[in-house]
């Protein structure tokens, strides 16, 4: 799912978790002190900083195993990073996954969010659902590629309306020859800036960028009971996991047992970012 702002201060990242960081090697061998995180750059959910949501919640439930996170850096994008990180064994977890990905192992879920609907907080487009009829006559709105929103926009029938908008925004790279997102912040940005009316995006991608916009955004969670006119659910919410391989069952328990431990870091990091939460579903 997907992916500017300011650094935390060193002090801030200590006090939760982030002091149990350290920059990854694709060469290190896995040990009892090191958590090896597989990571790429996708703000701001991962940033080499350290600062990233997922970076200083690794590093948290790092602290409750008494280890220390290690991120191994890949420079693809983050969907890749089972494949090309985790099944090769160049390091051991993968962070902020769907609780159920069947690629991997997944541990208990450490949270649970859901896309949202970001409008400004200065114009009566206080939108909560699909079936606002106001969504058919807004200008324009930005969705990410392959997710709901892309779904429900196409439902609503104005699709063809904004997608030449929409991948202006990407440079007009084709989304389904190559792995193409619009940057979560970009789409907060178009929003505040009044370049679109409404964004849908996953909330954990952008509640940094709508906290920290200098034009006051609203952010709704978009009702998980969404259905399309053909009268299928469109689910709106995923539980959050860390997945290992699916044969490191030991190291899953490590990590369930760690995320209990963790979870007040977890849920302080949660806040400090805006996340929206709904509760986990197991």
């Amino acid at each position: 799912m997907s992916f500017a702002t300011a650094c935390l201060s060193a002090a801030v990242l200590l006090a939760l978790g982030g002091g149990a960081f350290a920059q990854g090697d694709t060469k290190s061998a896995p040990d009892e002190k090191t958590l090896r995180v597989c990571a790429a750059n996708q703000p701001p959910l991962s940033l080499k900083d350290g600062s990233g949501l997922e970076n200083r919640i690794a590093a948290a439930v790092a602290e409750a195993m008494g280890r220390q996170a290690a991120f191994v850096w890949s420079d693809k994008a983050a969907i890749y990073l089972v494949r090309d990180s985790l099944d090769k064994k160049l390091c051991d977890v993968v962070v902020g996954l769907d609780s159920d990905d069947q690629r991997v192992l997944t541990t208990k879920p450490y949270y649970r969010s859901g896309y949202v609907f970001i409008t400004r907080a200065d114009r009566d487009l206080d939108v909560k659902s699909w079936s606002d009829p106001r969504l058919k006559t807004v200008d324009h709105m930005v969705v990410g590629f392959g997710t709901p929103g892309e779904v429900m926009l196409k439902d609503i029938g104005r699709y063809e309306e904004d997608m030449a908008y929409l991948y202006s925004l990407v440079n007009f790279r084709a989304a389904r020859n190559t792995y193409t997102q619009i940057d979560p912040a970009r789409m907060v940005s178009e929003v505040a800036t009044g370049k679109a009316d409404v964004a849908v995006a996953f909330g954990p991608d952008v509640a940094r960028y709508v906290k920290d916009s200098a034009q006051p955004l609203r952010m709704t969670l978009v009702p998980d009971d969404t259905t399309r006119s053909d009268g299928r659910k469109m689910p709106q919410s995923f539980d959050q996991s860390m997945g290992v391989r699916r044969d490191d069952a030991a190291l899953k328990a490590a990590l369930d047992a760690a995320i209990v431990k963790a979870k007040p870091k977890i849920e302080a990091i949660l806040k400090q970012d805006g996340v929206p939460l709904v509760p986990v579903t197991n």
